[in-house]
């Protein structure tokens, strides 16, 4: 007690033992495969199946001709089905070989040449003067100088005067004629530029224009017949001061991402715009601020019908600004290093994250403290830098390897997964290889499930094992793998059953047919494409520790078919191998009716439920009990581990998962060697509740008045 006690009484203290332990985050299942769109090799997190569409896309279309058709990866029809009774789900998408984003420079400066229209200029002679007239489109214009050299200038150049003007140089009033008689091809801003003739350069080019010259010595000779053509407008290479201040990458790889074309359509098309790229435009500038907005618009949209997916205001180049547009936007990558080695990790570049779904930003021309500090442009040269009003399109995305044509659903080969070969390095093996090799990092990746649509251990049984192995290196996740492709037979996935030996992975079979509202017809899946939602579902409406199976928690509602209708005797066969047959019953539809291991060995953990338990608990024992590494050990120490582990088990033993258990961690477990090791020791004893597979009724057939046995 802090208070003195002197006299006797009756004192009160309070100890606060509510706090309660942090609980398991939303763990959820992972998913390794191709997608439309994403990032690749980076697993990313997504919570809804419309966030999956937004990040990786979802139909597209493959082949060319009379057989080109829309078809959606295995990976959407996982991510579907298991989103619909989880929350969050890790997504890898599979690229291989020289695989990138797409890129867009935004640019600030004006462009000082101009490519014009069709025309010419022709000289044509009279007794009095020189007329100059120019022919641009089905408009044509007549000038003239004076003979007397009358408004020569002194530097030696030839002025023009316009029809019916006083004799004063033609800045003015030619620049206002042609205004007025709108001259295709012909500007006020460049009328300096190409009638003002210096008398310096022969053959000197400019927005399109060669010019001849002439002197203030003979100002109606131009080197040329009368009636011919001087020069002839168009066709001029265009000269910029154009500067790239910032770089745009998109978040996603491939060439989808790719919105360029030469020449913008009409009200703004793009040919390669679609609905699944982007593009972007400067909105305004600001140069007394050294701000700008930025939109960032649908690669399908029109100049008239904007579709805006981001926009972004008041950005600046200036890095130290709270609107700098990397830190607004965000600018930071991840790099794949040690690709196809034994560890391969992710390396993260760039200092603000990412805020923009789409791009990220790479500034080229900082504007260091644009105002001063009486709020006025530090410097005006500094303005040239701000981005021009202005749109832009992206390039340079690439897909990498993939074959065409792809080869999807029940035509799925061993060498062709959906475009990709993981049998071979440069398609796909080293993608999926690295994918899974990532995913074993237990502190970044909380994982509970994961699977490879589209591979099957008969065709591509070393990338199934290493995934497998992933799952009993972390000791806390389980692998859903399929036996054979379509149409492999039960003889093929009973050998695939028998071959394996894990506790840590079930097998399934066979196919199934699912509806695609989007595609508009069916389509044949393998089983790991919907069996992680089976388990998702079981989880919500019960526990991990129930058996993903059965009509209660076992049905594949989604599914119209199966590749084939087992009779109880395929079942039997199926099963005895250990792989877990998926049944089609009259009135109940298909339904999963095994839950067993790749285990051979005949014990608790043969079955999916009780290995799913272990990791669940797994789970939260390493969650919640992680605050107490470095604390003392002492009595108090691990009594606060007891305090968080029994009521823990106590409510799983609650919800049926548990006949009983025991939970050791005391001085017969930590004694003094054991302390003096740095180590705290703990048992649990537990007794895993088994699942009723087999129910056997016996009928007793009795003679009448026979009694009733007890």
């Amino acid at each position: 007690m802090a208070e003195k006690i002197v006299s006797p009484g009756v004192f009160t203290n309070e100890v606060d033992q509510s706090f309660l332990p942090a609980g398991v985050q939303a763990i959820g299942a992972a998913v390794i495969g191709p997608t439309q769109k994403g990032p690749a090799g980076i697993p990313t997190k997504v919570s809804s199946y419309s966030e999956f569409v937004q990040i990786f896309g979802g139909k597209f279309t493959s082949g060319s001709g009379a057989s080109e058709q829309s078809y959606k990866y295995l990976t959407n029809y996982s991510a579907q089905e298991y989103l619909k009774y989880a929350d969050t789900l890790t997504v890898v998408r599979i690229m291989a070989g020289d695989y990138a984003p797409a890129t867009s420079d935004i640019i600030a400066g004006a462009t000082t040449g101009t490519t014009v229209s069709s025309g010419s200029l022709t000289l044509v002679t009279n007794a009095t003067e020189e007329a100059f007239k120019i022919v641009a489109g089905s408009t044509t214009r007549i000038f003239r100088s004076a003979v007397d050299g009358t408004g020569d200038s002194a530097d030696g150049s030839v002025r023009f005067f316009t029809v019916g003007g006083t004799p004063t140089e033609m800045a003015g009033n030619l620049a206002s004629e042609i205004t007025a008689e709108a001259i295709p091809g012909i500007t006020a801003t460049n009328v300096g530029a190409i009638l003002v003739l210096s008398g310096s350069a022969a053959g000197t080019t400019a927005n399109g224009f060669t010019f001849a010259t002439a002197s203030k010595a003979a100002p109606n000779s131009f080197g040329t017949t009368a009636g011919t053509n001087l020069f002839t407008m168009g066709g001029g290479t265009a000269t910029s001061t154009e500067t790239s201040v910032v770089t745009l990458t998109t978040l996603s790889d491939g060439a989808d991402q790719n919105s360029l074309t030469a020449v913008e359509g009409t009200n703004n098309t793009l040919a390669s715009g679609s609905e699944n790229n982007i593009r972007w435009e400067v909105t305004s500038q600001n140069e007394n601020k050294g701000t700008f907005n930025l939109i960032i618009r649908r690669g399908d949209d029109t100049i008239k019908r904007k579709s805006i997916v981001e926009q972004f205001t008041n950005l600046s180049l200036d890095p130290n600004s709270s609107d700098y547009i990397a830190r607004r936007i965000g600018d930071q990558s991840f790099t794949l290093r040690d690709s196809a080695g034994a560890d391969p990790f992710l390396q993260l570049s760039g200092s603000y994250a990412n805020r923009s779904k789409y791009v990220r930003a790479t500034v080229l021309k900082n504007t260091y403290n644009y105002l001063d500090a009486n709020g006025n442009v530090r410097d005006d040269s500094l303005k040239d830098f701000i981005p021009e009003v202005g749109s832009g399109s992206f390039s340079t995305g690439a897909d990498g390897n993939i074959q065409h044509p792809q080869k999807f659903h029940d035509t799925i080969t061993e060498l062709n997964v959906q475009g990709y070969n993981p049998a071979s390095a440069a398609q796909g093996g080293t993608a999926y290889s690295d994918a899974i090799k990532l995913l074993k990092n237990q502190d970044e990746y909380d994982i509970n499930l994961i699977s490879c649509p589209g591979l099957v251990d008969d065709k591509h049984g070393t990338t199934i094992g290493e995934l497998v192995q992933m799952c009993e290196d972390r000791s806390d996740c389980f692998a859903v793998i399929d036996p054979v492709l379509y149409s492999g037979g039960i003889t093929a996935a009973v050998a695939k059953g028998e071959a394996r030996e894990t506790n840590y992975a079930a097998m399934y079979w066979p196919w199934v047919k699912i509806p695609d509202t989007d595609l508009g017809r069916n389509v044949w899946v393998p089983a790991s494409t919907v069996i992680p939602s089976v388990y998702a579902f079981n989880d919500r409406v019960s526990a991990p520790w129930f058996a993903p199976a059965g009509l209660n928690r076992g049905g594949i509602d989604i599914a119209v078919q199966t590749e084939r209708k087992l009779t109880h005797a395929n079942r039997d066969t199926l099963y005895e191998s250990n792989v877990n047959p998926i049944a089609t019953f009259p009135n109940s539809g298909v339904t999963v009716f095994g839950q067993k291991t790749l285990q051979k060995k005949a014990s608790a953990l043969d079955r999916v439920n009780v290995r799913r338990l272990l990791i669940a608990a797994k789970k939260f024992i390493a969650s919640t009990t992680k605050f107490l590494v470095f604390e003392n050990n002492t009595a108090a120490t691990r009594n606060r581990f007891l305090s968080i582990v029994n009521p823990y088990f106590e409510n799983v033993q609650q919800r049926q998962g548990l006949y009983g258990f025991k939970v050791v961690m005391d001085e017969t477990n930590n004694t003094p060697d054991v302390i003096d090791r740095n180590t705290m020791v703990g048992q649990i004893f537990l007794q895993p509740a088994k699942a009723a597979e087999f129910i056997v009724i016996d009928f007793n057939i009795l003679p009448t008045g026979a009694a009733f046995p007890e």
